[in-house]
């Protein structure tokens, strides 16, 4: 497994699993399944509602917990300092652990920014505690990140953003590489582009010609490629399945490099359309909603 050093010095592993929208029911045997495979980073979320059964995988896996890299996230309705500091003990408690390895706000909640750096100076007072090995933010854009680095002291070590060959957000990618912020891809694959509601006239990335050659060439299929698109640009990134087949799949992506003409290609497949949110209206009215006590 290819490893990322974080700003702070703390090594993670560069591909992980992620469980969005998996069930509770279906979280369990991924991860199990992932950690039998090799994985070595779970990525879960408060919002998402399984991180009890994350935790339970972790626990029952025959891995020392100190290999595995937990990552999780505060949900919006758990912003402001001292509520932020009860995210963490509800996540903490529902995974098992007593320090997570990388804590992120799961979005930048621009419609009450001071509520949302206050969240954040309480992920830096975790981080200073040590019950924290990293902290970051999720869904930032450009703005958000800068207001937040004149407010704060840490910089983030992670910004997790929608990141395939179809939307590639460079302007946010160009200035978390300015300040030593790893980029974190959700959706490495392309997924979103294929979901109900991406539009009548939606395409998979998956599907498009240039990945199907590009994989074709090499013997690999396109979920692969793309994840190796990712790897070789410098980011982490974080497909998601609930299949045997899939999951391991989306592991066996080490042996082999794309050619500079090929990630040239790639690279040129940008539309500009974002699948997921647009982060401005990410609102507590639109979103918000009760994460349960542990």
């Amino acid at each position: 497994m290819q490893t990322l050093t974080l700003n702070n010095g703390v090594q993670m592993p560069a591909l992980g699993l992620g469980v969005f929208q998996t069930p509770p029911q279906e979280t369990r045997a991924a991860v199990t399944t992932a950690l039998e495979l090799g994985y070595r980073h779970i990525d879960t979320a408060a919002a998402y509602g399984n991180e009890r059964e994350v935790g339970e995988a972790i626990r029952d896996s025959k891995v020392p917990r100190h290999d595995i890299f937990i990552e999780t996230k505060i949900w919006i309705s758990d912003y402001g300092y001292d509520a932020t500091l009860h995210g963490f003990d509800k996540s903490a408690a529902k995974l098992g652990v007593d320090q997570i390895d990388l804590l992120i706000l799961h979005q930048a909640l621009p419609s009450d920014f001071d509520r949302t750096v206050a969240a954040y100076r309480a992920l830096e007072k975790l981080l200073a505690d040590g019950r924290v090995r990293a902290i970051g933010v999720s869904n930032f854009m450009a703005d958000h990140l800068t207001a937040l680095l004149d407010a704060t002291s840490v910089v983030p070590a992670v910004n997790q953003v929608e990141i395939h060959p179809y939307f590639q957000q460079r302007a946010v990618l160009d200035l978390d590489d300015q300040h030593g912020i790893l980029n974190q891809a959700w959706s490495p694959i392309g997924g979103i582009t294929f979901y109900p509601g991406y539009g009548e006239d939606r395409k998979s990335v998956l599907e498009d010609p240039a990945v199907t050659r590009i994989a074709e060439a090499h013997g690999k299929s396109p979920a692969q490629v793309l994840l190796r698109w990712g790897l070789q640009h410098g980011r982490s990134v974080i497909p998601k399945s609930t299949r045997h087949e899939r999951i391991a799949e989306n592991l066996d992506v080490f042996d082999f490099e794309l050619t500079a003409d090929e990630l040239a290609a790639l690279d040129a497949l940008e539309t500009g359309r974002r699948g997921g949110p647009e982060p401005e209206t990410v609102t507590l009215a639109a979103y918000g909603r009760a994460i349960p006590e542990a």
